[in-house]
């Protein structure tokens, strides 16, 4: 087995905030002899520790990857503000935990990019670990760039400092990767030609290695590749069988809290609900569901691996997962024995759920979310959020009977079609909330006074959703918006049991030119990152003033990007990408949203949305 000793000395450990998050050696951390391995892999969460290590996507792919016997996957976090300015000081590389080992002496270095805003980050561990920033300046002894995650459905903005991005589920095509550019090390190709080769591959893109060409208008007119061999259209990897794919049954415990500190059982990927605003629910589909056999023979094992005190289930929609009711009989039982918490995230608020949660928390120290995204029924109907006013106040009501009296909700201002009544709906929902809650508990049942948190964040289209077209408001506007929903929550009469929070303007706006730039968009990451922005996700840390010079110096108008409604037949940046989902769907859902008209779930009637294509999930059983 290797010597370990730590890339970092007490001197500088005992400098730093949380030293726990840079020295590895947790838990079911995996250690090889690196003369044994052929090809080393560093994944990289661009963000904190605690963030990272909460991801169940970078914990799969680390325990498959690391069950190959030649290959080696470690693990690398962008170090907080503290430790990066130390590095840079003292001119020490950036190290993966477990080797403590220079990231630039990696095959491979994978990022997984979950969240746009965390983009400059992606540079700052590249320049930590000497690594040029641009995938074309790299040679033969830098790792290849891989990226992978949801934020990849537009890969454009940051495509000038991948070598590769990986469309789709990560189960699927890494190990046909991995054996291409073992052959090719082998061959001794150049760098461009095995990127030619990998970018072959059936989910596999190769930004570099494709020509953009804009019309007049700035729109997008071509994108075509530099090989006769390539495809035109990137089709995403889907894992058919959750049933056979990996799964982490010895994840690595960290010896600090994570932001998730729990055992984690993802019981389905996708969701049935077809909310116009989700991109998730789009790209992630068809809903596979894994089995509750299976799930129970996993619960068993984590428990006994990690030694964690709450068990939480995964999904985009936990209630919809049709073998729930079984599956929490079974972990009740089993988690009551062994003084383990089980945690129920995204259920809805029904006569089940409630009575779920009366067995399994305690009902004065919780409180029960409900996500109406929008205060008005005809709002909730243009996003097909398939939830109505009666619901919310008939679940409220069963959960004011069974004990509980702290409501969250959540709520998206500038939303299309948004008109002031409907902010001011808003404040109208959660009053009404309110009253029923003294209407409903008589006075001498009552636990205190209705506690109700009502928050906001800032509608941002994301593509491959039927809001792609939309466009987003302007900041003072979505101030606007906020300060109205505050004032009209004021002038209600239960105002003193209401609090209410909203989502910082400026993250949003930045988001939203993330999330639908183009190629282009990357001189301004590069620009922005050059001149001090880092960590953008962190609210003490973003600097939007800071982001519009980088614009200004680099002549692009960010307003292109979010403060345009699209014409129908515009070419967008991700089209060539192929999620299963087709844009003639998503345009007729679109037009649906327009006249405020109401899709139907996938149980209760298919829409035709193309999921279908992958011959697997409910797609194939709800024809049986």
């Amino acid at each position: 087995m290797n010597k370990r000793s730590l890339a970092l000395g007490h001197d500088i450990l005992m400098k730093i905030e949380k030293p726990a998050r840079y020295i590895g050696g947790e838990l079911n951390s995996v250690m090889k002899e690196k003369t044994q391995v052929k090809l080393r892999f560093a994944m990289c969460f661009p963000d904190v520790y605690e963030i990272g290590m909460s991801h169940l996507g970078m914990q799969i792919l680390y325990g498959m990857f690391n069950e190959m016997e030649d290959v080696w996957c470690e693990r690398v976090f962008s170090p907080w503000v503290d430790l990066d300015q130390i590095l840079r000081k003292e001119q020490i590389p950036l190290f993966a935990l477990e080797s403590q080992e220079p990231v630039r002496q990696f095959d491979f270095l994978g990022f997984t990019l979950q969240y746009e805003m965390c983009y400059t980050n992606v540079l700052q561990v590249m320049e930590l670990s000497g690594i040029p920033l641009l995938a074309k300046d790299r040679t033969l002894e830098d790792p290849i760039v891989i990226g992978g995650g949801p934020c990849i459905y537009n890969p454009e903005p940051i495509a000038d400092f991948f070598d590769l991005i990986y469309v789709g589920e990560g189960e699927t095509r890494y190990r046909e990767l991995f054996d291409l550019y073992l052959a090719c090390k082998e061959e001794g190709v150049s760098r461009e030609e095995f990127l030619h080769r990998a970018g072959r591959l059936e989910g596999i893109y190769a930004p570099n290695l494709y020509t953009i060409a804009y019309a007049q208008n700035g729109t997008i007119q071509s994108m075509m590749p530099k090989y006769e061999d390539l495809p035109k259209v990137i089709r995403k990897e889907t894992v058919s069988d959750l049933d056979a794919a990996y799964y982490p049954l010895k994840p690595i415990v960290p010896f600090i809290r994570a932001t998730q500190d729990r055992i984690v059982l993802e019981v389905q990927r996708g969701c049935i609900r077809g909310c116009r605003f989700c991109q998730a629910g789009q790209i992630y589909k068809p809903i596979r569901e894994r089995s509750v056999e299976t799930l129970k023979k996993y619960a068993g094992e984590l428990m006994k691996n990690t030694g964690y005190e709450e068990i939480s289930l995964s999904s985009l929609s936990t209630s919809d997962y049709t073998g729930l009711q079984e599956l929490l009989e079974y972990l009740i039982a089993e988690c009551s024995a062994k003084k383990i918490n089980v945690s129920l995230p995204s259920l809805r608020i029904d006569a089940f759920s409630l009575d779920v949660m009366n067995k399994v928390q305690d009902v004065r120290k919780s409180s029960l979310t409900f996500a109406p995204e929008a205060g008005s029924q005809r709002m909730r109907d243009v996003i097909n959020k398939g939830l109505t006013k009666e619901d919310i106040l008939h679940g409220a009501k069963m959960a004011f009977e069974g004990g509980w009296n702290k409501v969250k909700l959540y709520f998206m201002l500038g939303l299309p079609q948004e008109q002031d009544e409907d902010i001011m709906a808003i404040a109208e929902l959660c009053n009404d909330i309110a009253a029923l809650y003294y209407e409903t508990v008589p006075k001498e049942k009552r636990q205190g006074k209705i506690q109700i948190t009502a928050s906001t964040s800032f509608f941002i289209p994301k593509p491959f959703t039927a809001f792609q077209w939309a466009s987003m408001n302007e900041m003072d506007e979505f101030v606007r918006k906020a300060r109205l929903t505050k004032i009209s929550i004021m002038e209600k009469l239960n105002k003193k049991s209401i609090s209410y929070h909203w989502h910082e303007a400026g993250t949003s706006i930045m988001e939203g030119i993330l999330a639908r730039g183009d190629r282009r968009v990357g001189k301004v990451i590069l620009d922005a990152y050059r001149h001090g922005c880092m960590y953008d996700a962190w609210t003490e840390q973003y600097h939007h003033d800071w982001w519009m010079d980088a614009f200004e110096r680099q002549g692009i108008d960010w307003r292109f990007y979010i403060l345009r409604e699209r014409a129908a037949d515009e070419v967008f940046p991700w089209d060539f990408i192929d999620c299963g989902v087709t844009k003639r769907y998503l345009l007729r859902e679109w037009e649906h949203a327009k006249r405020g008209e109401i899709t139907p779930n996938c149980r209760e009637q298919c829409s035709g949305c193309g999921a279908a294509s992958y011959q697997c999930g409910i797609c194939i059983s709800a024809r049986n």
